[in-house]
């Protein structure tokens, strides 16, 4: 019975694997062929009369696609122990089993996938059960990962769980590591002028983006961090959804890799804590926490817009520096920061608006010391056009930039704003 059951696995193995290399040839001339030893345990479970084991394993297996590997599995447990205490005698187990494999994301070095297949087991004697069964066949699932060291070797661990179609039986476990080559592959690392497997796209930078993709999305192929603000290209477009173009995707003053890294911010929400104040004006200038809003300073924005190339203050924007005034002249330990920042286009020049932005700020602070606050609890700071709220429009430009920034310390938070803003 056992070797009508072998030769029966052995032919379905055969048949499969080959049956699939036929039809991915008409994908691909590429080799994709691969044969993967390891070495793990067996966890039988349930009513089967035996420990647990080591377990040896050799899988031949074949590519597919880009996302499905077919394998077929050969396994041995050459010392499985009865755990009966007056039949202790080492036991032989045989598997046999034929897998479907989807990968996550074959191009990249980690390559985690998903197995489901059918499997099945053949034992020196009746130790499957206390029915008193040879062998053991089910369907089986499991999860692994491989991590590709060339374009011809690397490293997986598999985990796979077999459920058995007699009712006798249980659940029976593998978990193992092992090694994958991979015949035809090169020898290169996956870094520069290597692609990260044999035969599938390049990948010249080794950042899990292949030249392909990076084509169309307009990044270095040969640089793995192509803004450089400390995630890689991959990480940006497949993890964290930033843009692999700009360090600071949502313009906040913080690069995109400290704010995953160092602040643990959202590299894509300007104000993480929502207290009112952009994470980096927290961490750069205020110091204070980026994830606490109780602890953000009280800031007005105030869109003034000038004529061409002068300060002078409009009077339909003395309403809203009045709400400024009152924050101050109320809460006499109250010190406020002015800060003019400018609109960037084609034809801007770095120095002229520099100087604008810095004189524009002290037309504000010179307006509130006409209004009674004192000169010595203002500040005046011009930052031209380097801090952008928004992505500049360098054609039409983008009014959102051209703004007044007050932070207020001493006079409580945004929350606190309400008390002092009259309509």
């Amino acid at each position: 019975m056992r070797n009508n059951v072998s030769r029966l696995v052995v032919g379905s193995l055969c048949a499969a694997v080959f049956g699939f290399s036929a039809v991915a040839e008409e994908l691909t001339d590429a080799p994709r062929w691969y044969v993967s030893p390891g070495v793990g345990m067996i966890f039988p479970e349930g009513n089967q009369p035996i420990d647990e084991g080591l377990n040896l394993s050799l899988r031949l297996g074949y590519d597919l696609t880009e996302h499905w590997s077919a394998e077929g599995e050969f396994s041995w447990a050459p010392n499985m122990t009865n755990n009966d205490r007056w039949r202790q005698k080492a036991q032989h187990i045989y598997g046999l089993g034929l897998d479907a494999l989807y990968h996550f994301d074959r191009y990249s070095r980690f390559d985690p996938f998903l197995s489901a297949g059918w499997a099945v087991y053949m034992a020196d004697r009746n130790v499957f059960s206390e029915g008193g069964h040879s062998t053991l066949t089910g369907p089986r699932v499991g999860i692994g990962a491989m991590y590709h060291l060339t374009d011809n070797l690397s490293l997986r661990a598999d985990g796979r769980a077999l459920m058995s179609v007699d009712k006798t039986h249980e659940m029976q476990y593998t978990l193992d590591a092992g090694v994958v080559y991979r015949f035809g592959g090169g020898s290169g690392l996956g870094g520069e002028g290597s692609g990260s497997l044999a035969g599938l796209p390049k990948d010249s930078d080794g950042d899990g983006l292949t030249d392909d993709e990076e084509a169309k999305l307009g990044t270095d192929p040969f640089k793995a961090d192509t803004d450089g603000d400390g995630l890689t290209d991959y990480e940006e477009v497949k993890v964290y959804k930033t843009d692999p173009l700009n360090p600071d995707t949502d313009f906040d003053g913080l690069s995109d890799g400290d704010e995953v890294k160092k602040y643990k911010t959202d590299p894509l929400d300007r104000d993480t804590d929502k207290g009112g104040v952009a994470d980096g004006h927290e961490v750069i200038e205020d110091k204070t926490n980026p994830l606490d809003p109780s602890d953000d300073l009280m800031l007005f924005e105030v869109y003034i817009q000038f004529d061409y190339d002068t300060t002078v203050i409009k009077p339909e924007y003395f309403k809203d520096l009045e709400h400024v005034v009152r924050v101050l002249t109320r809460n006499p330990h109250a010190t406020a920061v002015i800060e003019g920042h400018a609109d960037r286009r084609t034809r801007s020049s770095e120095k002229y608006n520099q100087d604008l932005s810095e004189r524009r700020a002290q037309a504000v602070l010179s307006y509130m010391v006409g209004k009674g606050v004192q000169d010595k609890k203002l500040t005046a700071l011009g930052y031209g056009f380097s801090r952008p709220k928004v992505q500049p429009d360098l054609v039409n430009g983008n009014p959102e930039n051209r703004r007044v920034e007050i932070y207020i310390r001493g006079a409580g938070t945004n929350a606190d704003k309400a008390k002092y803003v009259q309509p």
